[in-house]
């Protein structure tokens, strides 16, 4: 099974990543990223694109800036995550093969994204969109699009979403936080992977 599911390591450190990206991909969950906000984000990209390159895909969040995809493709990374849609961000990170997910919100937003050429949409905030909203939303979508939940989306309510039709979920805080074990976010990846599965099998 295809686990849809992004980790998102907000503020990890390059002497810890290999060790939780190890844990996380034991766990089932193979899209990594690491937010370029978080302490020499582009040594951990690289640490992880050495390591794992055959067994994940890896890449960043948080990239705001032409200039930034370029580091992150030099850095070994191979997908692009914003919390906005930035057209030049989107089309760098075409022309350099990656993949590319821009967080939109509104119809007008994701459209732009789709139309610059990305390959999903990052919903975010998901909370504030809800289900409902994201239902309005998915009706005028290409049926083919990715989209991922991301912000205030716990294993509790994955069913709901994914039957509303989104693709998959990025996971935040809910699975690492600055200061966690590698064994607390192994955990917490094994509840996710567990509660993703059982909710695909609910709606199939």
């Amino acid at each position: 099974m295809v686990r849809e599911l992004i980790a998102i390591l907000r503020g990890v450190a390059p002497h810890e990543a290999v060790a939780i990206a190890e844990a996380l991909i034991l766990s089932g969950i193979t899209k990594i990223e690491v937010p370029l906000n978080s302490p020499n984000a582009y040594e951990s990209i690289e640490s992880l694109a050495n390591r794992y390159s055959g067994e994940a895909i890896i890449g960043a969040g948080t990239v705001l800036k032409k200039n930034e995809v370029t580091s992150v493709c030099n850095a070994g990374g191979r997908m692009i995550v914003s919390p906005n849609v930035n057209v030049d961000v989107i089309k760098e990170t075409k022309k350099l093969k990656m993949i590319s997910y821009p967080g939109g919100f509104t119809a007008t937003e994701c459209f732009g994204a789709i139309d610059s050429g990305s390959d999903g949409i990052k919903l975010f905030p998901a909370f504030l969109l809800g289900v409902d909203g994201f239902k309005a939303l998915r009706a005028v979508l290409p049926p083919s699009l990715s989209t991922y939940a991301v912000g205030g989306v716990e294993p509790n309510n994955f069913a709901d979403w994914l039957a509303s039709g989104v693709t998959g979920f990025g996971l935040g805080n809910y699975l690492y936080k600055v200061g966690d074990t590698v064994s607390s976010v192994g955990k917490k990846a094994k509840k996710i992977v567990s509660a993703y599965d059982d909710a695909s099998n609910e709606i199939t």
